[in-house]
């Protein structure tokens, strides 16, 4: 089911979209609600309710505007596909002369943070790549090569999106903190924050960074409630590493996921993989174990374990429904 090939009502850079399968691998069968505190796209959460293997859904971004785009995407798909549409016929058939309605329609979303003026930038914009200046206002350029996701095309992604997501999930714009406070241990968070270990408190992809001792203690706390979650952290680029790893003191187990091969990479000639971590915290090992032996609580020794005794879990859970 993790196959299962997920709606995409925009694109969105970082987006984990194209490993989402292979995240998928790691949850258990016995999920309650999943939570996405860094949502961005929602990718992880679509992917999750494409192959059946989460029933709700707590999604959330500190970026307020898109926090609102998705929850409309849900609740009022046709209504944001119009307009869409309407925006999109209003840029006129040429992708180099329609800037012009790109900048105006930027400057209207900066002032009025409407949901239809944001999924057309992110249609448009630059590799995807959504971009603020220290005053918190969307600054990214116009791909001049292409005029965005034709509206039919939009149209059915946005349907599709609100299908599987509609009257199962809620969608805030908190503190990751807070929109994770009321999970169980039967719950499963999902992580991929913005930090990138080059921005400190300011990254100008996003509307704030993440400080990362903050975000270790926030983990610690996870641990103290015997809570299961993943998190999307770091990796390396060829032999380049970015970003800090997570402590060992937090004791959760690093994977590797080869993400291919680079664009940049490929440009220039070269043949450099992408590899992103991706942490397991020791209560979903707990339970990826249990479900494999049937008794006490032994941890598997590596990652192709692991991706066992997900798979296997589920295959099961599968058989007998």
């Amino acid at each position: 089911m993790a196959d299962q090939i997920a709606p995409q009502p925009f694109q969105y850079q970082g987006s984990k979209r194209g490993l989402a399968g292979r995240i998928l691998s790691y949850f258990p069968s016995d999920l309650g609600t999943l939570y996405e505190p860094f949502a961005g796209s929602a990718a992880i959460s679509l992917a999750a309710a494409a192959a059946g293997q989460a029933g709700k859904f707590a999604i959330n971004d500190l970026n307020a505007p898109l926090a609102h785009l998705l929850q409309r995407i849900v609740e009022a798909p046709a209504e944001l596909a119009e307009r869409y549409e309407r925006l999109w016929h209003e840029q006129g058939p040429n992708a180099l002369t329609s800037v012009d309605h790109f900048n105006r329609v930027r400057s209207n979303f900066n002032t009025t943070h409407r949901p239809e003026l944001l999924l057309y930038l992110l249609a448009r914009c630059v590799k995807a790549a959504v971009r603020y200046n220290r005053d918190g206002m969307f600054n990214q350029s116009p791909d001049k090569r292409r005029r965005g996701t034709r509206p039919e095309t939009m149209r059915r992604n946005i349907y599709a999106t609100s299908a599987l997501l509609r009257g199962k999930s809620r969608i805030s714009a908190l503190d990751y903190r807070d929109a994770i406070a009321l999970a169980q241990p039967r719950d499963l968070i999902y992580m991929d924050p913005p930090y990138q270990g080059v921005s400190g408190e300011r990254d100008a992809r996003y509307i704030s960074g993440l400080v990362f001792d903050d975000f270790v203690a926030g983990l610690n706390a996870l641990n103290m409630r015997g809570l299961s979650y993943i998190v999307s952290f770091d990796g390396r680029l060829g032999e380049r590493s970015y970003g800090k790893t997570l402590p060992a003191s937090l004791e959760l187990r690093r994977l590797e996921l080869h993400a291919g091969r680079s664009s940049t990479a490929t440009l220039l000639g070269r043949s450099d993989v992408t590899v992103e971590s991706l942490y397991l915290s020791s209560a979903l090992v707990e339970r990826l174990s249990r479900a494999r032996t049937g008794r006490g609580s032994t941890l598997p020794t590596s990652s192709d374990d692991l991706f066992a005794v997900a798979t296997h879990d589920r295959e099961a859970v599968a058989a007998v429904h």
